[in-house]
């Protein structure tokens, strides 16, 4: 008997495009004979919609054009699935389901929100719970716990936008703590969005206002002599690790246009580094993976210093997951195919309920 799968996409996030670029191809990889598939898109003003047309159109954007019926998550305990509002005839559906595919990056998404609600429906989930999601969202709160676990981390301060903020005196404080240059960082979001390299005073002032647009929090890390390489996991207990890649750009840092163009970029899968240190990398990934609490699936970034030691970066827990993205292309080098990981995913995410 075929699994009931919703495959949420969309979001209100400044990642929406990413994610229905993720979700597109997810739908075109879900394998029909073990699936039927349902598509709620969450549009950018936060509206939820019951979607039945192609990947194409959500791929370029149209997919919410066509008048679509509104649906909720059901609360109650009668059943688990979605409640699809009739708005001609002021009637409602249920749509039951089995499993709920999160593919919502960034903020709303990838933060816990999405996961608290469908803890609260008991309806099993790809990914990491709110709690992990939350953390691992949070850098500073990565830090804190990454740190008691014994990962090496980048030096950081953490600063919230408040009136009492005075940012010549945070620029003279990290200054004289890390040297230049620096990076400021939105605290809670993806795909470098928000992130600035710092160089002299008039740069931090701006990349502060700049990061304050997307959070109320920075975090200001010391900028490390290296390059950046990630591994893919996956699992629950047992858990399985992907090749790890190395990021080449000749850009200041691997930014949301190189992410998505890399016209200065490319992507080196296996990455150019001794057997020795992928090892170390793949130690470390799997230790991070599990201090934070993460289930189904996580992406972590490290940095590879110049004198050849291992510092972490950040996680992802809803890493990009269209046909090229990072994610499964490290995954297929150790012979999972998306649609084997999609499968894997789902089963993850019923073996927790």
């Amino acid at each position: 008997m075929k699994s009931k799968l919703a495959i949420l996409f969309g979001g209100k996030s400044d990642e929406y495009s990413v994610s229905l670029h993720s979700a597109a191809a997810i739908i075109n990889n879900v394998p029909e004979e073990l699936f039927d598939t349902i598509f709620i898109g969450i549009t950018q003003e936060g509206k939820w919609l019951l979607y039945e047309g192609s990947a194409d159109k959500i791929n370029d954007d149209t997919w919410h054009k066509e008048k679509l019926s509104p649906v909720l998550l059901n609360m109650g305990d009668d059943f688990k699935g979605f409640i699809k509002l009739n708005e001609k005839d002021n009637t409602f559906e249920r749509i039951e389901i089995d499993c709920i595919f999160p593919v919502l990056h960034g903020r709303n998404g990838e933060d816990g929100t999405i996961q608290g609600l469908c803890q609260m429906t008991d309806i099993p989930f790809v990914g990491c719970d709110m709690t992990s999601s939350a953390v691992c969202m949070d850098k500073e709160f990565t830090h804190i716990i990454c740190e008691a676990a014994g990962i090496k981390t980048a030096p950081y301060v953490a600063a919230t936008n408040s009136s009492k903020l005075n940012i010549k005196n945070l620029y003279d404080e990290v200054v004289e703590k890390f040297s230049i240059p620096i990076f400021i960082k939105p605290a809670n979001n993806g795909s470098s969005i928000g992130i600035s390299k710092i160089r002299n005073y008039d740069e931090f002032e701006r990349g502060i206002m700049e990061a304050f647009q997307f959070d109320n929090k920075v975090v200001i890390e010391k900028g490390i002599d290296g390059f950046e390489i990630g591994c893919a996991v996956v699992g629950n207990e047992d858990l399985i690790i992907g090749e790890v890649d190395e990021i080449e750009t000749k850009n200041d840092f691997f930014d949301y246009v190189e992410k998505y163009s890399q016209h200065n970029s490319k992507i080196h899968c296996p990455a150019r580094i001794s057997d020795e240190l992928k090892v170390k990398a793949k130690i470390i990934a799997e230790k991070t993976y599990k201090a934070l609490g993460c289930k189904g699936l996580a992406r972590v970034d490290m940095f590879v210093t110049t004198d050849n030691r291992i510092i972490l970066n950040e996680i992802n827990t809803i890493p990009g997951l269209t046909d090229l993205s990072r994610y499964p292309s490290m995954l297929r080098k150790i012979g999972i195919e998306y649609k084997d990981l999609i499968v894997k995913l789902v089963e993850l995410a019923l073996e927790l309920n």
